[in-house]
């Protein structure tokens, strides 16, 4: 179940928070590590501050958009330590843990994707996200050390593994997990729809590329939130494409005629 979690940096700036990040990881049974666009990437900092998580940066992947990172990913969990212009579904550490833990255990791809250290993630990289997660950490003090975020969310991802793991039973241990999470559309797919309705917006009129305001932040967390299955995203790209020929005057015909 916890080689379906991937933990995916964005940005990071200091090759140590990456060996920070791989030793919390692996303290806590994660192996996979995901860097999107590192400043210093292999570094002999890195392999020092991993102190025996080097099995893990050896095994890194690094790719260079946040959507190859979260590709066949059907949950994000995106950090974030501040609110936001358009509120997001919020979760906080232990709830992320259980509903990561939940959905990795079905087979479903989960990624816990964590910003800059400076600056955290963008707001169109939160939009890739299906929830916000936000540590609670002291107002006073509230900056995280990167690597410590991680180790605070790969623990609760655990917690919630290990109180799985004692509620099986032997015989369960040998069914087959609920397949609901393979039918759901990944992120990668998602993004391809995102695409396709913006640009039919567009051919419509209803949405003005020069004042875009928050429309197509708020239509991701409508469909983010909806767990759009692979089907039912056929059949939006379907009437999206209908949509696009009645805009260019094109006549409709049944796909039986």
């Amino acid at each position: 179940m916890l080689q379906n979690i991937r933990v995916v940096l964005v940005g990071t700036s200091h090759p140590g928070n990456i060996g920070g990040a791989a030793r919390a990881m692996k303290n806590m049974g994660l192996s996979r590590l995901v860097l999107v666009e590192p400043k210093v990437f292999p570094s002999p900092e890195a392999s020092a501050r991993a102190s025996g998580a080097d099995d893990i940066l050896e095994r890194t992947q690094v790719v260079a958009t946040l959507e190859e990172a979260l590709a066949g990913c059907t949950l994000v969990l995106g950090t974030s330590a501040r609110d936001r212009s358009l509120p997001w579904p919020l979760l906080d550490p232990r709830e992320s843990g259980v509903l990561a833990a939940e959905h990795a255990r079905q087979g479903a791809e989960v990624a816990l994707v964590f910003g800059r250290e400076h600056a955290g993630l963008t707001n169109d990289e939160l939009q890739r996200c299906h929830y916000h997660v936000h540590i609670p950490s002291d107002p006073g003090f509230s900056s995280l050390n990167l690597a410590a975020a991680v180790q605070v969310l790969s623990y609760e991802v655990r917690m919630s593994w290990l109180a799985a793991q004692a509620e099986t039973t032997p015989a369960q241990s040998n069914e087959v997990a609920p397949v609901r999470n393979a039918d759901l559309a990944t992120m990668d797919e998602m993004e391809g729809f995102y695409g396709h309705l913006e640009s039919t917006l567009v051919a419509i009129g209803f949405l003005d590329p020069q004042k875009p305001r928050h429309l197509m932040a708020r239509l991701r967390r409508l469909y983010g939130r909806s767990e759009v299955e692979r089907s039912e995203l056929s059949i939006l790209r379907g009437i999206l494409t209908e949509t696009q020929k009645a805009a260019r005057g094109e006549p409709y015909k049944r796909k039986d005629q």
